[in-house]
């Protein structure tokens, strides 16, 4: 079947029948158009749901007891992923004179952490006279058997690095600190 085939094959239009059927497409087509414009519009404005919350968005409170030399000691909320700093300008600051060095202000705090503020070596030490790791000064780590300055520096700047322990087993992984020599200095340590 060639072109001329077809093209006999088809019923001959006059112009306005042409005409006529081009000017009602074009009303169909418009009128399509105008119906889905306002279907789309109606949509929006009866459901207008809100967004759901991206985990960005989910903020989970955390509670740090923020105790010692500061101007208002006490339980503070703040949100996840706070640091030492922000805890502890949720108390006030520190009173004036304390010394803040030994505190990494810096590090991530957590839910339930306490941050003691102006420890001295009597307040590092807890019921039984032990040793809490997050608030003892290298002199005292330096004190418990098997652990020497550069032992306690190490633990230290552990403690600075990542934060403070979450449990005393913790303290093994601390470089030098074996499980031998854990074993002799554990029922002196606290959290």
């Amino acid at each position: 079947m060639n072109f001329d085939d077809i093209r006999n094959r088809l019923p001959e239009f006059s112009f306005k029948q042409v005409r006529t059927l081009l000017l009602l497409g074009g009303v169909g087509v418009a009128v399509s158009i105008l119906f889905f414009l306002l279907s789309r519009g109606q949509t929006e404005t009866i459901s207008d749901p809100l967004p759901a919350p991206t985990i960005s968005e989910v903020v989970t409170q955390i509670y740090v007891d923020v105790a010692g030399k500061v101007i208002h000691p006490g339980v503070y909320q703040l949100p996840q992923g706070s640091r030492a700093i922000d805890a502890l300008n949720m108390a006030g600051g520190a009173k004036k004179g304390v010394d803040l060095s030994d505190i990494n202000l810096a590090h991530i705090v957590v839910d339930g952490e306490q941050l003691y503020v102006g420890g001295s070596s009597n307040m590092s030490s807890g019921p039984r006279g032990k040793l809490n790791i997050n608030r003892a000064s290298k002199s005292q780590f330096d004190s418990l058997p098997g652990i020497g300055p550069v032992l306690a520096s190490r633990i230290i700047a552990y403690r600075t690095k990542n934060g403070p322990f979450t449990s005393v087993d913790d303290l093994q992984k601390v470089s030098g600190i074996g499980g031998s020599k854990f074993d002799d200095i554990k029922d002196l340590l606290r959290i």
